[in-house]
């Protein structure tokens, strides 16, 4: 596992991959307040689990703000990619009292949803694995 860097000025290539992650993990909380709504209403358990992404996001993204922790890569990563399963099992098999998505693929905020933790996964993928750290 990577070390922590704690410095106050990343630069290059580091700074490009943690301002992604953190519009990303923004975005991810951004989609799931606007539809948080319509899921209490849906399936209250649901939407009560969006405060996961909603919540996680958030603190997330103040942990890469913070400096480049190998914690918030792997668990924004994380986090995101169990949107997109919950998401992909909505649209496949449905979950409990909560198959009115079932086949609904276009919906334009999932898309959006897709696209954004689809970005986050790669981003910290690329960060944890690709990407060399910074001398400290």
């Amino acid at each position: 596992m990577q070390q922590e860097l704690d410095e106050p000025h990343p630069t290059g290539e580091r700074l490009l991959l943690r301002s992604a992650a953190i519009v990303g993990l923004g975005g991810v909380a951004l989609i799931h307040v606007l539809n948080l709504q319509e899921m209490l209403q849906e399936a209250p358990y649901l939407g009560i689990l969006y405060f996961g992404p909603i919540v996680g996001g958030l603190w997330l993204a103040g942990m890469l703000i913070r400096r480049d922790s190998s914690l918030a890569w792997i668990a924004g990563g994380a986090l995101s990619l169990m949107v997109i399963i919950g998401y992909v099992l909505t649209r496949t098999t449905g979950l409990p009292n909560a198959s009115g998505d079932i086949g609904n693929w276009s919906m334009p905020l999932g898309l959006a949803s897709l696209f954004v933790e689809g970005w986050t996964v790669l981003v910290a993928i690329w960060a944890m694995w690709i990407a060399p750290k910074e001398p400290a």
